[in-house]
């Protein structure tokens, strides 16, 4: 949708890490820790392609896997200000009803089907709602 719409529409990624997932809180600080060097999505997608299999040493390992300073990464995975951006992104979609990923919003309306092409016509309409 980026390469199709790249003056229109900018993407906008939050975290919701789901209880029942017993990594998924530190996978979501460790993103942001990599987000801090720049390099949140090199690492976001290495974390969901390990889908299920994380832990500690696999989090670690991907880290290192995608070049970050280790000593960098360590400290904003303890600094409070990354824990915070994780929890208020939290606390945000349980205001706005997420109650599970991916959840895909559009100028603030939730997409029902996940398809590209019905992404591409929400986008759309609301391109033209603002003509």
């Amino acid at each position: 949708m980026l390469e199709k719409n790249p003056k229109t529409v900018k993407l906008v990624y939050k975290n919701y890490p789901l209880p029942m997932h017993k990594y998924a809180f530190p996978a979501a600080l460790a993103a942001m820790a990599a987000n801090e060097q720049g390099k949140f999505w090199d690492f976001h997608d290495r974390l969901f392609a390990a889908g299920q299999d994380l832990s500690p040493d696999k989090i670690e390992g991907i880290a290192r896997a995608t070049g970050l300073d280790m000593r960098k990464f360590e400290q904003d995975l303890a600094s409070p200000i990354v824990r915070q951006k994780v929890i208020g992104d939290y606390e945000l979609g349980r205001e706005i009803g997420v109650n599970g990923t991916p959840t895909i919003f559009i100028n603030g309306h939730r997409l029902k089907q996940r398809t590209p092409e019905a992404i591409q016509q929400l986008i759309q309409k609301e391109l033209t709602k603002g003509k």
